[in-house]
């Protein structure tokens, strides 16, 4: 028996039986579909990056252990769903921020002491740049005090200071040592003294002194740790502070 010929559905038909189908990237050019994704995407990074904020402002007024989901989604005024479509807990919202944080701290600083040979130079111009960020953001440096500085979540890590440091260890700079240890010299001078100008009514600069004390215990003798860290050329605080706001879109105050 010979089936009945169907004919071909019309547009208007083959739309009510698959409304959605005009919002499927799918079935767009590629040019269209590329440029919807791209906004997409855009639009998430924004909606990420809003959440972060909010957490730093939360944590820089009232600590990291006290910041609930109901506290980061009424600062940044998203409902408790977007806020789970991006991160499944206030504590990983507080590691991924302080990671993006000490990354972004190092790659605006690693710029500014490159074309320098000397790796005791370029730890002691390092340590004092990411240091006075705590004049110039008290955010930034609050949510440091509270947290600290992260461990190696992230591929970019530390890895300038590590890089600076297995230099020193090959010029026979820096006395050989664990890379732990080193690290934790080089980082804690940074918190450290974030720490000390944070609460210093004076708000004086300690990171030339952190910077001669961390060479001091990285192997370089007393005056010439001194001399080094007292060397801070004019221009590079006001390129790191408008580096820093532009990397994370923060203001100074």
């Amino acid at each position: 028996m010979t089936k009945p010929a169907i004919s071909p559905k019309t547009e208007a038909e083959r739309k009510e039986d698959h409304p959605n189908d005009e919002f499927d990237v799918g079935s767009r050019p590629p040019q269209m579909a590329n440029h919807r994704q791209r906004v997409g995407a855009e639009r998430r990074e924004r909606m990420r990056w809003r959440l972060l904020h909010s957490a730093l402002k939360l944590v820089a007024s009232k600590g990291h252990a006290a910041m609930s989901v109901d506290d980061v989604i009424g600062e940044a005024g998203v409902s408790r769903g977007t806020f789970y479509k991006y991160f499944p807990s206030p504590d990983a919202l507080i590691r991924v921020l302080a990671t993006e944080i000490a990354n972004q701290i190092v790659r605006t600083v690693d710029p500014l002491v490159r074309g320098i040979d000397d790796p005791a130079r370029l730890v002691a111009r390092g340590i004092r740049l990411a240091s006075r960020l705590a004049l110039h953001y008290s955010a930034v440096a609050d949510f440091l005090a509270h947290v600290g500085w992260p461990g190696e979540q992230g591929p970019n890590m530390l890895e300038f200071v590590r890089t600076d440091i297995e230099e020193g260890f090959r010029q026979g700079r820096f006395t050989r040592m664990p890379m732990a240890i080193a690290l934790n010299i080089v980082v804690g001078a940074v918190l450290g003294t974030i720490q000390r100008m944070r609460e210093s009514d004076s708000r004086e600069d300690y990171s030339e002194q952190a910077a001669a004390m961390a060479l001091r215990a990285l192997g370089i003798d007393a005056h010439s740790a001194d001399e080094i860290a007292r060397t801070l050329p004019d221009g590079d605080e006001a390129q790191l502070v408008g580096a820093l706001a532009a990397t994370l879109g923060i203001a100074a105050g």
